[in-house]
């Protein structure tokens, strides 16, 4: 089975390096799956579940916060602000950032406040989309 490598970079660390056989995440203009031979790409991601699937057929899931995917030939690298694998996502600490985010949405008035509690909302809605997701391969 034709594989590519695969490089996961956040500001703090490397997640991931190893060889894949296909990449699938949320990017800006709708979900993407990468595999081998994909053409050359640059593009913005969303916060969310970032999917690799393994050369033995396993999958292994991670959170990225939102940043680039770049696609080359043989090798795909996602550069994000904050990723983390999906298993070391700590779901009450999700739940409190969205439910912090919700009282300051409906607490604040102004348009920057708002904005930035609208932000952090997606950021924790994502955090459990991806913990949904996580559930749901390993039943």
């Amino acid at each position: 089975m034709a594989t590519m490598h695969c490089e996961i970079v956040s500001a703090e660390q490397s997640l991931f390096s190893g060889a894949i056989t296909m990449l699938s995440a949320r990017g800006t203009i709708g979900e993407i799956g990468v595999m081998p031979g994909h053409a050359p790409l640059l593009t913005g991601i969303h916060p969310g579940a970032v999917t690799l699937r393994m050369e033995d057929g396993t999958e292994e899931v991670f959170f990225a916060s939102g940043g680039f995917l770049e696609i080359q030939p043989g090798n795909v690298t996602l550069l994000a602000d904050t990723a983390v694998r999906a298993e070391d996502i700590d779901e009450a600490q999700a739940e409190e950032a969205r439910q912090q985010a919700q009282r300051e949405m409906s607490e604040k008035a102004a348009d920057a406040d708002f904005g930035m509690a609208a932000a952090m909302m997606a950021e924790a809605m994502a955090q459990q989309r991806t913990l949904e997701e996580l559930r749901k391969r390993r039943r």
